[in-house]
């Protein structure tokens, strides 16, 4: 997985936006960011729970760590090169409906 590709799964969801903040691409639904990383690095953070962080975590600590200062909101670091496109996809999607709007959830569930 290569920064690239994660700014383009994240920019597929609905409403998605990169706005520069930090020195960072943060990436945001209705202005609420859902994941964050350096366009020059090989880590991103994303927006979980604290029982997927602790599943993620646990099941590939090489892969996962507990994100610095949002860490305990949930929030997951994550390692790309050693990140699958599934399981990318999964994250950022899960990332994105953990941070949108209820109204929009509902209205991407029926466009499905």
């Amino acid at each position: 997985m290569t920064f690239r590709v994660f700014r383009r799964l994240c920019l597929s969801m609905p409403e998605a936006e990169e706005v520069e903040t930090w020195g960072e691409a943060t990436f945001r639904v209705r202005g609420r960011i859902f994941a964050m990383g350096s366009q020059d690095g090989t880590a991103v953070s994303v927006k979980a729970s604290l029982d997927d962080q602790a599943g993620l975590v646990a099941m590939d600590p090489e892969t996962f760590a507990v994100s610095a200062y949002t860490g305990r909101f949930g929030w997951v670091r994550v390692t790309l090169p050693s990140l699958g496109p599934d399981l990318a996809e999964r994250l950022v999607r899960n990332a994105w409906e953990r941070t949108a709007p209820r109204r929009l959830l509902a209205q991407n569930a029926r466009r499905r």
